[in-house]
């Protein structure tokens, strides 16, 4: 029997009932999916504690280790892998130096992940800790970045794998300049800093295609600081003299395998499999328990002290706003409202401020310092500086009662520069594109990113950051008890080491934050307290929440967010070179004002 054709008009019914079907399946599909992951989102923030057996071995794993502070919820769940903060990584291997279960250290570098000096610094101060408790710390790689061996040589034993390298060459440093790159896209940036300032490089990674010679020199002064810091510790490691680690640095004796124990840098050339065997053989290590896993066991011990000492972690690029979603960054009004919350909370008897960052934008470093300020007079406030406490990281910390860096931190940079984007030769000769103007004053088009500042808009700009940066000076003239000229001496946006800002006034002590808890703990008169963590840290629902809710110019958007977090790692010298490219320009297009920052996040390759 012959088919006829559906008419147009049951076929147009025909195709609307299948749309109403798919949709309905679809959101239906939609709905189970959202139910599921509610419900995962339930469980994704209680991590189970680790069995810990007699004579366990902890593996800690340089590479794991990221951020100050740990992941949670939603940034935890899109890691390809488990880590641990910072500060948790400290705190667990201190602990294990008291738990009777631990027998050792299994200390693990990978070479491929660049370790920051100040990082370094710390987790070498808390494996010096556990070996004080008689316990070995043995390390092991199958190549060591500088970084990483900065860490390893003051183990009991280093190993390397036969074919393996120790990267050991010194400290250089290279800096993106995007000068010639904006000119082929026809982008003019106009750098407005005080002139004074000629160390306050930022903006010239913009306007320049090669270093400064201010740049050049604070550039040259800080890695050489940092340099001999880290000669000083790995010859005091390894039993030899700074002399003899610079001529290896110097002529690569020490860089493949068989260098690096002719020149005892490594006590052993074998394979993973020998260390593990000679960790249960001559040490008695019956079972390896990852640090990470441990670590949640360590943050779970039940603490009943009544008193308290709040933590608030200031990790990231300063920016405006709120965080939504992912905390990729020093948020200031989340800081802010953190240590108003700490200030008011009775059990909290003193402050911590860490600070970790190269600094921003300076509305929300202004909005912090004056935070500090408010919470200082209720109670002490330590800063303990981490990798980087500069610029806008360092004015928020100037106000603080006490602040504890390590040798190897980058801090100063006080100064500040605005930078305005001239696109108009981008849109005419490369879009097509023009603009025409009416206005009903002067400068009512002053400001327009499509032609160059108009010179009363540069003169008020120019007086914006000039009048900042007396700000900015006078701020930490006050809080360092210092006299004006005295700080303009060693601003004008210097980059100083925590080693060598001792010896001018802006930082009091060496040390990592368990020093600075303990300045806190006897400025307030406690013994016993707990710790407790600002910002306080959301669960994944709430985060999803936020992520999905409505959203902010301030807030980047997911992907920026697990880039800037570093859940995506690159490898190679091209890829970072772009990965580098991104995160500046991303950044800049992100924030807006005046800046306080550094031009670079210092790493040991």
């Amino acid at each position: 029997m012959e088919r006829k054709p559906l008419s147009f008009g049951m076929t147009m019914l025909a195709s609307a009932v299948g749309v109403v079907i798919v949709s309905a399946l679809g959101g239906l599909l939609t709905f189970i999916s959202m139910i599921a992951m509610v419900i995962s989102l339930g469980s994704m923030d209680k991590e189970p504690l680790a069995v810990v057996k007699n004579d366990t071995f902890l593996t800690v794993d340089l590479g794991k280790i990221s951020g100050d502070r740990s992941a949670t919820g939603l940034q935890a769940s899109f890691s390809t892998e488990k880590t641990v903060g910072l500060i948790d990584a400290v705190n667990a291997i201190r602990a294990a130096a008291d738990d009777g279960k631990i027998a050792g250290i299994f200390l693990k570098g990978n070479g491929a992940m660049p370790l920051s000096w100040g990082s370094g610094s710390e987790l070498r101060d808390a494996l010096a800790c556990f070996q004080q408790s008689g316990k070995p710390v043995v390390a092991y790689a199958t190549a060591f970045s500088q970084g990483e061996y900065y860490v390893a040589s003051l183990a009991d034993c280093v190993c390397l794998h036969p074919s393996g390298m120790v990267d050991f060459r010194g400290m250089g440093a290279e800096v993106m300049y995007y000068k010639e790159l904006l000119d082929k896209l026809g982008v003019e940036m106009q750098l407005i800093r005080p002139e004074s300032c000629s160390y306050k490089s930022a903006g010239e990674v913009y306007t320049l295609n090669h270093m400064s010679d201010a740049n050049r020199e604070q550039i040259r002064a800080y890695i050489a600081s940092i340099w001999k810091t880290a000669v000083a510790a790995i010859a005091e490691g390894r039993g030899l003299e700074t002399a003899a680690v610079n001529s290896i640095a110097d002529d690569l004796s020490g860089f493949m395998a068989d260098g690096a124990y002719a020149q005892r840098l490594v006590d052993t050339l074998c394979f993973e499999e020998d260390v593990r065997h000679m960790l249960k053989e001559e040490y008695g290590g019956k079972q390896l328990l990852p640090l990470e896993k441990y670590s949640v066991n360590v943050k779970n011990v039940p603490n009943k002290a009544k008193d308290a000492i709040a933590v608030i972690y200031a990790e990231g690029n300063v920016i405006d706003g709120t965080s939504r979603g992912f905390g990729t960054a020093v948020y200031g009004d989340d800081i802010v409202k953190a240590l108003k919350e700490a200030a008011d909370d009775k059990e909290v008897k003193a402050i911590v401020l860490r600070v970790n960052s190269p600094g921003g934008q300076a509305t929300a470093s202004e909005s912090m310092t004056h935070a500090v300020m408010a919470a200082r007079e209720k109670k002490p406030v330590v800063v303990s500086m981490g990798d980087l406490a500069a610029s806008a990281g360092y004015e928020m910390s100037c106000m603080a009662d006490v602040i504890v860096a390590q040798p190897t931190t980058i801090t100063g940079s006080i100064g500040v520069f605005g930078t305005v984007p001239n696109l108009g030769k981008l849109m005419r000769q490369k879009l097509g594109l023009n603009t025409d103007t009416v206005s009903t004053n002067r400068n009512a088009n002053g400001l327009s990113v499509y032609r160059p500042l108009s010179p009363t808009a540069l003169a008020l700009w120019t007086k914006n950051v000039e009048d900042f940066y007396k700000v900015f000076v006078g701020r930490v003239a006050e809080g360092r008890h210092m006299s004006y000229d005295a700080v303009h001496q060693i601003a004008r946006g210097r980059v100083w080491t925590g080693a060598d800002a001792i010896g001018i006034g802006l930082v009091d002590t060496l040390g990592g934050i368990d020093l600075a808890l303990s300045i806190a703990a006897e400025k307030a008169g406690v013994d016993n307290y707990k710790v407790k963590e600002f910002p306080k840290e959301k669960d994944a629902f709430a985060q999803l929440s936020e992520l999905f809710g409505e959203s902010s110019d301030d807030d980047l958007n997911l992907l920026s967010k697990m880039r800037l977090a570093g859940k995506w790692r690159v490898q190679g010298k091209h890829t970072k070179a772009l990965s580098r490219l991104e995160q500046d320009l991303l950044f800049v297009t992100e924030s807006e004002g005046l800046q306080a920052r550094l031009p670079f996040v210092l790493v040991s390759e």
